[in-house]
């Protein structure tokens, strides 16, 4: 099992920042692609934005330029640094990691991993 960590969530008025965090622990495990998803109240989750092993990354249109993704590989880790936050922002975040070897059994079709949440709430 992959277990997730996630901190950094919290009230932010408009226009400020935020930096979310998430390390992977366990044993026996690979990491492929890391991410930030969020779900707001009454809304589907969505990706917010993921990043590959080798550092390539993608974002949400609605984020772009404004939210930035990267990860430390040598501490299992992903954050998200967020500015410019707008109201529209505020939802529960989730960190998301693909693994396709977990306590040395081989998932081809990849195995999920998912945090337990941290509210962002953009507010003035």
């Amino acid at each position: 099992q992959v277990h997730l960590v996630e901190s950094g969530g919290g009230l932010v008025q408009p226009g400020g920042s935020l930096r979310l965090s998430c390390a992977a622990s366990g044993s026996s495990f690979n990491i492929n692609a890391m991410g930030w998803y969020r779900q707001a109240p009454g809304k589907q989750r969505e990706l917010v934005a993921a990043i590959t092993s080798g550092g390539s990354a993608n974002y949400a249109d609605s984020v772009k330029g404004r939210f930035t993704i990267s990860r430390d590989n040598a501490k299992n880790t992903v954050y998200l640094r967020m500015n410019s936050l707008k109201p529209e922002d505020t939802a529960v975040y989730y960190c998301h990691v693909d693994s396709t070897f977990v306590g040395g059994v081989y998932y081809r079709d990849g195995y999920d991993s998912w945090g337990q949440g941290t509210q962002v709430t953009v507010s003035s």
